[in-house]
Parts: structure tokens; C-alpha cells; sequence
């Protein structure tokens, strides 16, 4: 068979069919459209890379109470033995010679009382100073037992530790860096 000449009305179906188009509705059912998928994808990313660096948090050293209470710590005959009461009027502090009261002498009362509503956390580390340079026996004592009334945030918590800590200035001097958390009774 030879190749035989394509009709007029031949060439023009092959004309039209390879022709482009637009596909019909009913023929675009098979495709997948991917883009909403992309861009629901992209966001949960930019959503993960953000909340990264909030996810990363910093620790600080501290004991747990024990199971003893308070009452279990070893008095040591030289010893401050300090202890940190923060209540919703102020902070109180104890040593092993008795309360300490306002001006940070011994008595009775809050040793540093709230100032216009908000923790005077500078008044406390002045006090702290004050009561480890009361004595050479004080020197190398590091540790301090802190105990919150129920109702007291935790941002408090961290105040009082960070006012404990260390002097402030150029040269700052350790205070009370070793805490030790108690249970209110």
C-alpha cells in the first residue's frame, strides 16, 4: 500500500485536534494541586524555626527539699545557718542567732519589707553582705535554705536566689550561691 494523499476534510480533523486547548472541568480531575499543601508546609516551618530559640531555657542549680523538712540540716557550732522566708509583705530572714528584723539586726520582723509594692531585692542582698561580713566564721559558708509561703510565683523565687547569689559591682563577691529549697509548715 501506498501512501495515499490525506483528504481536505482529514487534514483539517489533524489540524484541529493537535491544535492546544483548553481542558475541560471535567477533564482537569485528575490533577493534583500541590500548591496549598506547600504553602500550609512552608508555614509550620517558619513556625518551627521561630519557636526554636524560645524552647531553650537556662537552669539553676538548687537541691530539692528533703524529705525531712527543715529541721534536718546539720547545725554546725560556727555556722549561720541562713534561711530565707519570702512571704506576700516582704522577705525574712533566720539565722542560727535568731530572726533577723528590719535593718537587718536581730529581732523581730520582716528583715527587708516590700517597697511600693515590689520586693526590695537590693536591700536583701545588702543584708546578706551584712551578715557574712558579720563574722570570719561566715566567710566560707555558702549555703542558704529558701522557703515560699503557698502563693508566691516562681518569678519571686528566682529573685530572691539571684539577690542571694553574689554583691553587685565590678568585683562581685559570692553570697549564697548553694541553694537549698524548704517546705513552709
Amino acid at each position: 500500500m501506498a501512501d495515499a494523499p490525506l483528504s481536505p476534510a482529514q487534514r483539517s480533523k489533524i489540524r484541529r485536534l493537535s491544535q492546544p486547548h483548553e481542558h475541560d472541568p471535567a477533564e482537569a480531575g485528575g490533577e493534583l494541586n500541590i500548591v496549598p499543601f506547600l504553602d500550609i508546609v512552608t508555614n509550620v516551618l517558619m513556625f518551627v524555626l521561630a519557636t526554636i530559640p524560645a524552647v531553650f531555657t537556662s537552669t539553676i542549680e538548687s537541691n530539692p527539699p528533703s524529705s525531712g523538712g527543715a529541721g534536718t540540716r546539720a547545725k554546725e557550732k560556727n555556722s549561720l545557718n541562713l534561711s530565707l522566708l519570702i512571704v506576700a509583705d516582704g522577705v525574712s530572714l533566720k539565722a542560727s542567732g535568731g530572726n533577723v528584723g528590719p535593718g537587718c539586726e536581730i529581732g523581730a520582723g520582716l528583715t527587708v519589707a516590700k517597697r511600693d509594692g515590689k520586693y526590695d531585692w537590693a536591700a536583701l542582698k545588702a543584708c546578706a553582705k551584712k551578715l557574712k561580713d558579720a563574722s570570719s566564721d561566715f566567710k566560707e559558708e555558702s549555703n542558704v535554705q529558701i522557703i515560699a509561703e503557698p502563693g508566691i510565683d516562681y518569678q519571686t523565687v528566682v529573685g530572691a536566689m539571684d539577690a542571694m547569689r553574689e554583691t553587685e559591682g565590678e568585683n562581685p563577691e559570692p553570697l549564697f550561691p548553694d541553694v537549698n529549697f524548704g517546705v513552709a509548715k
